[in-house]
C-alpha cells in the first residue's frame, strides 16, 4: 500500500455533474508511491520461502517421486514432526544425507550423520518436548493444511530418557574418535539459538485443535440414537390418532414433524466442531524481523454509520481510536469512515478524534493497555495497575483520562449544537456552507485525516490514515441502505490505498484485543490456505448487558457451538460486524485451485506417439492458458470462473492501465486479442473507473505505478457517485449483495457457493466488543429485523433450497444456511403448538391417546435423548446451562412474536410490495445500573406472547378445576396437559418479567388486548366447540309426563 494518499482537505463532488470542490486547502504535492515487490523462481510451497540449494550447487528437491516444491527446513520439519510423506503424491519421504533420522529411515550411515542430527534437532527438541508434553502424558498437536488437507502431528519419537541415552552413546563414539572433548559442550550458543529461531519461524502460524474424542464421540452417538427414537416416535403418533380430538391431533403431528425437520437442519451442521489456534509470536518472527522490512500485508478498515443522534458520536469516536491504536504497522493501517446520512455532527467529531488521536495513540502503545477505546478503558473495574511496571504511568494515566473528559465535553457541546438546524442549513468553519445539509440530494464527500501526509503524534511519530466518506445520494436513485454505503467504501478504499485485506466493524464495535488483525494474519497469510479464504470470523462479545442476559443478548449457544460445528465443514456464516474480507473474494472472483499433479506418461511408447495423439494439443492450450493468467485475464466470458482468477495469476508486480495490456498483445490473432482483453467487459462488471479496474488486478494490493493524488481523489469521488453502480454487477455478484435487510448473511453464501472458505478465530480475549439492546421491546425489534432478512432471502432468487447447485457449497453448510432462512416460518408451528395446552385444558381433550407401555417408552426415550443432548453439547462447548436456558426461553419467545411478524411483513413486502414498519415509542429510562433493562417501549409484538400466558393460565386454573369436580378419576389425565401449558409458561417467563417491570405495572392497552383476544378466542370455542357429536335427526325433547 503506497503511503501517498491525500490528507487536508474535504473534498466534495458529482461525477454526473462534472463538479469538484476542494472545501479546505489540498496540497498538491505528494511524494511518489513507492512499492516493493520481489519475485522469486522457486518457492516453497508450505512456507512461502526460497527453496535453495544443497551443498554441491543444484536445487533442494524433498520429493524425487513428483518433485514438489519444498525447502529443506519445511522437509525436514514434515519428516520429524508430520507425516513423513508428500503433500502431494503422498510417497514417504526419503533421507538425505545430513538430515534428521526418524523412525522407518534405513539404519545405513548411522554413525557418519549421527553429528549433525545432533546439532540440527538440539535446538527444537526441548521445545517441543515442553509444548507437548503435559502431567507426564504427550498431547499430539495438530497443525496447519497441506495443499488443503489437514495433518496431525504424531508423538515425539524418542522420550527424555531415550534422547539421552541417544546423545550419550554420540558421545562416547566422538571422544574415543578423539573427535569431540568434554570442553566442547556447550559451543556455538549463538549459532543454535539462530537456528532455533529461524526453525520456530518456519513452524505453521495456527493449529487446528480437535474436539477430545471423550466428549465428541458420546455426543455423535446421542444424535443418532435420537434421530433413530425420533422415527420411532412419529411412527407412533401418525398411526395413532386421537380420534376424539382429531383435529387437535392432527394440528399437533403436523408441528411435531416441522419440529423434527428443524431440529436436523440445526444440528447436523454442529457434527465437525473444532477450534483453532494461533501462534502470534511465530507470525512476528516470519513477517517482523528486526532490521528488516515489515511483511505484514495492509488492512483497510471500514467503520458504517447512518444518524449519529441515534447512534452517539461518542461511540463511533472510541471505534475509530481503537483502529488508530492497533497493534499493527501504523503504514499499513487506514481506517475508513462512511457516513450515509452526511451529518456535519460526524464530520465535527472525526476531526476532534484525529486531533485526540496524536495523544491516545502513542499512551497505548507506550504502555501497552487494553482495550484501546478509551470509554471503556477508563470506566472498566478492573486493576489497572497489574503488569505495569514503569514509574511514569500513574501520572501518564492521570493526565490522558482529565484529556479524555475535557474530549468527551467537546463531543458533547457538538451533539448539544446539532439539537436544533439551523433554517439556513450548517455553515463550517471557513464559511463554505456544509455540502450534506440535505441527506437525500448532496454531492459526494471525502476527507482524509492523519497519515504520512497529515497530522504527526505528540512524538513526531506517523499515524494511521483516518477518511471520511460520504457517498453521493440523488433522488430517485437506489441507494440499498448499508449494503450500498459499504461497497462504496470498497470501491473507494480501492482507489486510495487498496489494501488487500477489509476488516468491516459497526459503529458501536470497539476493538477489544489490539492485536486483532494479527490473529487474522494467521490464516489469511497462511502460504497454503490463506488464498482459499474469503475472510476469517470473530465472535461477537458485548459490554452493558445484565449478569443474568435476561433475553439471550450475549447469543453465548450460537457463536460457541454453531459456528464452531460450522467451522469443521466450509467454514462460519458472515454476521455483520467483526470479519476480515479477502479483497479478491468480495470481487466475485473463485478461489484459486491447486495445481494438479501431472499426469504419469507411459514409456513404453515412443515420443512421437504421444504427440500424434495430442500431446502438441495440449501444449498449446496449456501455452495460451498460461498466457491468460500471466496477465489475470483469463476465461473474462466464464461465468463459473468469475474471470478466470487463477491460483498462478501474477499479479504482485505492477499494474498497467487496459490500453497499455491491450499494446502488449501484438501478435495475437484479433480472435485471441478479444478474448483475452474487453474493457467493456471490465466496465459492465466494475463500472467505468480505469484505476478501480487496475486495481482489481492487483492481488496484493497496492497503488498503480505513477498515481498522483489528485487523480486520485477525483476518482474516488467518481466512485462513489450515486449512478456509478448503474448495469453493472455490484450487489449482484461483486461487493456486499442486495436484496435483503441481512446482506451479511447473502454475501457470505454467495462466496461459499463459489467454493471460498471462511475461519472461525476466536482468541482468548475477545477480539471485538459491542453494545446490544437489553430492554425488551428493542431486542425484539433487533430479532423481527434479522428474521424479515430471511425471509426476504427465501422468497429471493438466493435461497439455498434452490441455488448454487451446480457450485461447491457443501452439503453440511448448505443445511445450516437453509436453517438461518426457514427458522422464522417455525413461528407459525410454535404458536399452534403453543396454544394447544390451554386448548385441551378448557375441553378435555388431549393430542394423545391413552399411552400404552411402549408408547411410554418412546416418549420417554424422547425427552431424555433432548436432555443428554444438550448436556453433551455443554461438555464439549465450554457453554453455561444458563446460558444455554437462557437461548431456549428466548428462542420461543422471539418465535411467537418477532419471527411470526417478521413472516407476514416479509410477505407482505415480497408479494405485495407493502413496507410495514413497527415504530416503538420509549419511555425515560432509569438513571441506576441496568436502567433500559426496565425500559418499557410499547409495540404490537407484545401482543401474542401475553396472550399465549393468558390463555394457558387460564387453561391451568379451569383444568384444575374440572379435575377437583369430577373426582380422583380425572386427575391421572390432566397432569399430561398441565406438563404442556407449564412447558409454555415456564419458557415465556422472562417475557413477562420483562412485561411488568422494575415497578410491576403493565400498561392498559396490553392488559385489554391480551384479555380482549383471549376472551373471544375462548367465547368462540365454546360456541363452537367441534368435539361434541352433531345430531342428523330429529330433536327429541322430555315431554315431562312420567311414561
Amino acid at each position: 500500500m503506497a503511503s501517498n494518499t491525500m490528507a487536508g482537505g474535504l473534498v466534495a463532488g458529482s461525477h454526473a455533474r462534472n463538479q469538484l470542490h476542494v472545501l479546505h486547502g489540498v496540497d498538491e504535492e505528494r511524494r511518489p508511491p513507492t512499492r516493493e515487490s520481489t519475485t522469486t523462481d522457486k518457492i516453497c510451497r508450505i512456507c512461502g520461502d526460497e527453496i535453495g540449494f544443497k551443498d554441491n550447487g543444484l536445487l533442494f528437491v524433498a520429493c524425487y517421486e513428483c518433485g514438489y516444491p519444498v525447502c529443506k527446513a519445511c522437509y525436514e520439519y514434515e519428516r520429524s514432526e508430520g507425516n513423513k510423506s508428500c503433500p502431494q503424491c503422498h510417497t514417504r519421504y526419503k533421507r538425505h544425507k545430513g538430515c534428521l533420522r526418524v523412525v522407518g529411515d534405513e539404519e545405513a550411515n548411522y554413525d557418519e550423520d549421527l553429528e549433525d542430527e545432533f546439532r540440527l534437532n538440539k535446538g527444537q527438541r526441548d521445545y517441543n518436548q515442553n509444548q507437548n508434553h503435559t502431567n507426564g502424558a504427550a498431547i499430539p498437536s495438530v497443525t496447519a493444511s497441506v495443499e488443503g488437507k489437514d495433518f496431525e502431528g504424531e508423538k515425539e519419537n524418542y522420550n527424555n530418557e531415550e534422547w539421552k541415552e541417544r546423545v550419550e552413546k554420540w558421545k562416547t563414539r566422538q571422544e574415543k574418535r578423539g573427535l569431540v572433548t568434554k570442553a566442547d559442550d556447550g559451543g556455538n550458543d549463538q549459532d543454535d539459538d539462530d537456528d532455533y529461531i529461524n526453525a520456530e519461524a518456519r513452524q505453521p502460524l495456527w493449529r487446528k485443535v480437535p474436539i477430545p474424542s471423550s466428549l465428541i464421540n458420546p455426543y455423535r452417538i446421542v444424535i443418532v440414537i435420537r434421530l433413530v427414537i425420533l422415527c420411532f416416535f412419529f411412527h407412533f403418533r401418525i398411526l395413532t390418532p386421537a380420534y376424539d380430538a382429531y383435529p387437535l391431533w392432527i394440528i399437533s403431528v403436523i408441528c411435531e414433524i416441522w419440529f423434527g425437520l428443524s431440529w436436523i437442519l440445526d444440528q447436523f451442521p454442529k457434527w465437525f466442531p473444532i477450534n483453532r489456534e494461533t501462534y502470534l509470536d511465530r507470525l512476528s518472527l516470519r513477517f517482523e524481523r528486526e532490521g528488516e522490512p515489515n511483511r505484514l500485508l495492509p488492512v483497510d478498515v471500514f467503520v458504517s454509520t447512518v444518524d449519529p443522534l441515534k447512534e452517539p458520536p461518542i461511540i463511533t469516536a472510541n471505534t475509530v481510536l481503537s483502529i488508530l491504536a492497533v497493534d499493527y504497522p501504523v503504514e499499513k493501517v487506514t481506517c475508513y469512515v462512511s457516513d450515509d446520512g452526511a451529518s456535519m455532527l460526524l464530520f465535527d467529531a472525526l476531526a476532534e478524534t484525529a486531533e485526540f488521536a496524536r495523544r491516545w495513540v502513542p499512551f497505548c502503545q507506550k504502555y501497552s493497555i487494553e482495550p484501546r477505546a478509551p470509554e471503556y478503558y477508563f470506566f472498566e473495574k478492573i486493576d489497572y495497575l497489574k503488569d505495569k511496571v514503569q514509574p511514569t504511568f500513574v501520572k501518564d494515566r492521570r493526565a490522558m483520562k482529565r484529556e479524555y473528559e475535557e474530549f468527551k465535553v467537546r463531543i458533547n457541546a457538538l451533539v448539544a449544537k446539532a439539537q436544533k438546524k439551523p433554517e439556513e442549513g450548517w455553515v463550517m468553519q471557513d464559511g463554505t456552507p456544509w455540502p450534506g445539509n440535505n441527506t437525500r440530494d448532496h454531492p459526494g464527500m471525502i476527507q482524509v485525516y492523519l497519515g504520512s501526509e497529515g497530522a504527526l503524534d505528540v512524538e513526531g511519530k506517523e499515524l494511521p490514515r483516518l477518511v471520511y466518506v460520504s457517498r453521493e445520494k440523488r433522488p430517485g436513485y437506489q441507494h440499498h441502505k448499508k449494503a450500498g454505503a459499504m461497497n462504496a467504501l470498497v470501491r473507494v478504499s480501492a482507489v486510495l490505498t487498496n489494501a488487500p485485506f477489509m476488516l468491516n466493524l459497526d459503529c458501536d464495535h470497539y476493538i477489544n484485543n489490539s492485536k486483532a488483525m494479527k490473529e487474522a494474519m494467521c490464516f489469511l497469510m497462511d502460504p497454503q490456505i490463506g488464498k482459499k479464504l474469503c475472510y476469517v470470523q470473530f465472535p461477537q462479545r458485548f459490554d452493558g448487558i445484565d449478569r443474568h442476559d435476561r433475553y439471550a443478548n450475549r447469543n453465548v449457544v450460537f457463536f460457541d457451538i454453531n459456528m464452531k460445528g460450522l467451522d469443521g465443514i466450509q467454514g462460519p456464516v458472515y454476521v455483520g460486524t467483526g470479519c476480515v474480507f479477502n479483497r479478491q473474494a468480495l470481487y466475485g472472483y473463485d478461489p484459486p485451485t491447486s495445481e494438479k499433479r501431472p499426469k504419469m506418461t507411459c514409456d513404453c511408447w515412443p515420443k512421437w506417439c504421444c504427440c500424434c495423439c495430442g500431446g502438441s494439443r495440449k501444449k498449446s492450450k496449456g501455452k495460451k492458458k498460461g498466457f491468460k493468467a500471466m496477465l489475470g485475464l483469463g476465461g473474462l466470458y466464464s461465468k463459473k470462473k468469475m474471470m478466470g482468477k487463477q491460483y498462478s495469476r501474477r499479479s504482485s508486480g505492477p499494474a498497467f492501465d487496459l490500453e497499455e495490456i491491450e499494446e502488449g498483445l501484438e501478435g495475437y490473432d484479433e480472435l485471441e486479442k478479444s478474448s483475452l482483453m474487453s474493457q467493456k467487459n471490465f466496465e459492465k462488471r466494475f463500472g467505468m473507473s480505469p484505476v478501480f479496474i487496475t486495481s482489481t488486478l492487483m492481488e496484493d494490493g497496492g497503488l498503480p505505478e505513477g498515481t498522483n493524488p489528485g487523480s486520485l481523489i477525483k476518482e474516488a469521488i467518481h466512485v462513489i457517485s450515486c449512478g456509478y453502480e448503474e448495469k453493472t454487477e455490484w450487489g449482484k455478484e461483486i461487493g456486499w449483495i442486495y436484496g435483503s435487510v441481512t446482506e451479511d448473511i447473502l454475501t457470505g453464501f454467495k462466496m461459499h457457493c463459489r467454493g471460498w472458505r471462511s475461519i472461525y478465530c476466536s482468541p482468548k480475549r475477545p477480539c471485538f466488543k459491542g453494545s446490544a439492546p437489553i430492554n425488551l421491546s428493542d431486542r425484539l425489534h433487533q430479532v423481527l429485523r434479522w428474521a424479515l432478512g430471511s425471509v426476504e432471502i427465501f422468497l429471493s432468487r438466493h435461497c439455498p433450497l434452490w441455488y448454487g447447485y451446480g457450485g461447491k457449497l457443501k452439503l453440511l453448510e448448505r443445511l445450516a444456511y437453509i436453517n438461518t432462512i426457514v427458522y422464522p416460518f417455525t413461528s407459525i408451528a410454535l404458536i399452534a403448538y403453543c396454544t394447544l395446552p390451554a386448548v385441551c385444558l378448557l375441553t378435555g381433550k388431549f393430542i394423545v391417546p391413552t399411552l400404552n407401555n411402549l408408547a411410554s417408552i418412546w416418549f420417554m426415550a424422547l425427552f431424555l435423548s433432548i436432555i443428554v443432548t444438550g448436556v453433551l453439547e455443554l461438555r464439549w462447548s465450554g457453554v453455561s446451562i444458563e446460558d444455554w436456558w437462557r437461548n431456549e426461553q428466548f428462542w420461543v419467545i422471539g418465535g411467537v412474536s418477532a419471527h411470526l411478524f417478521a413472516v407476514f411483513q416479509g410477505l407482505l413486502k415480497v408479494l405485495a410490495g407493502v413496507d410495514t414498519n413497527f415504530t416503538v415509542t420509549a419511555k425515560a429510562a432509569d438513571d441506576a445500573e441496568f436502567g433500559e433493562l426496565y425500559l418499557f417501549k410499547w409495540t404490537t409484538l407484545l401482543i401474542p406472547p401475553t396472550t399465549l400466558i393468558i390463555l394457558n393460565m387460564v387453561g391451568v386454573v379451569a383444568g384444575i378445576s374440572d379435575a377437583i369436580n369430577n373426582g380422583y378419576g380425572s386427575w391421572g389425565p390432566l397432569f399430561g396437559k398441565l406438563f404442556f401449558a407449564f412447558w409454555v409458561i415456564v419458557h415465556l417467563y422472562p417475557f413477562l418479567k420483562g412485561l411488568m417491570g422494575r415497578q410491576n405495572r403493565t400498561p392498559t392497552i396490553v392488559v385489554l388486548w391480551s384479555i380482549l383476544l383471549a376472551s373471544i378466542f375462548s367465547l368462540v370455542w365454546v360456541r363452537i366447540d367441534p368435539f361434541l357429536p352433531k345430531q342428523t335427526g330429529p330433536i327429541l325433547k322430555q315431554c315431562g309426563v312420567e311414561c
